[in-house]
Parts: structure tokens; C-alpha cells; sequence
């Protein structure tokens, strides 16, 4: 499926295009934005080759990632982005990351995000089960997931090696059943 755009009343997922690496990387290079995720600040080399390998993604046969922009409707800026990718080891199953700008947290983006990567599995996938994980010291990220309706299923302990130290992830899950109806 390429391209994707979905939207909500206020944001849009599309395909990652060449023009949004400086975009990208005030995010993935802010020490702030990637505090909770699983790697280091990205610097401008690597989030060109992150947004390179994004689009050749796009069009792959099967396409198995779909790392898109989240955009707001209002501004149209590059406000985020949202990551969709099969799981090799569940038929029909996927897991979801997203990140946002620090500027742009609190205002429900987070939940509007994670329900169009939803929709986008669901809805368009036909997916039965979607999962994420967040560290467990992000609160923020589990109220996001279960305001978007997924459930909390447990710990991955010692799961990421960030700053030479173990980290457990914590994982929230949905089922197709459980979703609401497509957006």
C-alpha cells in the first residue's frame, strides 16, 4: 500500500519524503524527544539515512514498515513521526513507535497519532493485533496508549541497552475486536 495519508481533525500521517530530514532530526536529535525512546540523539547523517531507507521502505514488495510523517493540518509542519511494522513472528500483527516534538506534547497529538496508526493497521492492514512498548519511566506514553484503547500486558525486562544500561519496556496491546470502528 504507497502511498498512505490518513488523517483526524487535526493531523495527517503521510510517506516521509527527502525534504523532512530537519524535521526529523529536531526530534530524533533533541536529547529531550528521545529521552524515553530506545536509542541515543540521532545526529543529521543518521536521520538522512533513517529517512532514505524510510522511503525505499515505502515502496518495498511486501511492504513490511510504514514510517510516515505526522503532520499538522493547521500549520502543515512535520510534527512527528509514526512507525507501523509487521510482525514477522505473528501473522497479521504489528508493532507501533511514535515521537513527537517536545513543543507539540500535551495537547492530545500523542492519542491522535496512535489511533491513525491504528486505523492504519486495522482499517487498511486488516490486522488482528497491534502492540507497543514505552519504558516504563513514560508516563506520558502509557496514558497516550491507553487513551487510544490499548492495554497494558506486561514487562520486557532488560529489553534496550541505552546509555551502556538495561532498560525494561513496558508492552500495551490492542486487538482488531477492541478498536473502535474505522476512522
Amino acid at each position: 500500500m504507497h502511498p498512505v495519508t490518513r488523517g483526524s481533525a487535526r493531523l495527517v500521517l503521510r510517506e516521509l519524503a527527502t525534504a523532512d530530514v530537519d524535521a526529523v532530526l529536531a526530534i530524533y536529535g533533541s536529547p529531550v524527544a528521545t529521552e524515553h525512546l530506545s536509542f541515543e540523539p540521532r545526529d543529521r547523517e543518521q536521520v538522512e539515512q533513517i529517512v532514505a531507507r524510510s522511503i525505499a521502505a515505502a515502496t518495498a514488495t511486501p511492504r513490511t514498515e510504514y514510517a510516515l510523517a505526522v503532520i499538522e493540518q493547521t500549520t502543515a509542519e512535520l510534527i512527528g513521526f509514526g512507525r507501523l511494522a509487521l510482525d514477522p513472528h505473528q501473522q497479521r500483527g504489528a508493532t507501533i513507535g511514535f515521537a513527537l516534538r517536545p513543543p507539540s506534547w500535551g495537547r492530545g497529538y500523542g492519542v491522535e497519532t496512535v489511533r491513525l496508526l491504528l486505523a492504519l493497521g486495522f482499517c487498511d492492514l486488516a490486522l488482528h493485533r497491534i502492540w507497543g512498548a514505552r519504558s516504563r519511566f513514560n508516563e506520558a506514553s502509557a496514558k497516550t496508549m491507553s487513551a487510544a484503547g490499548m492495554v497494558e500486558e506486561g514487562t520486557i525486562r532488560e529489553h534496550v541497552l541505552k546509555a551502556g544500561k538495561r532498560r525494561d519496556s513496558v508492552v500495551h496491546a490492542i486487538l482488531e475486536r477492541e478498536f473502535d470502528p474505522c476512522l
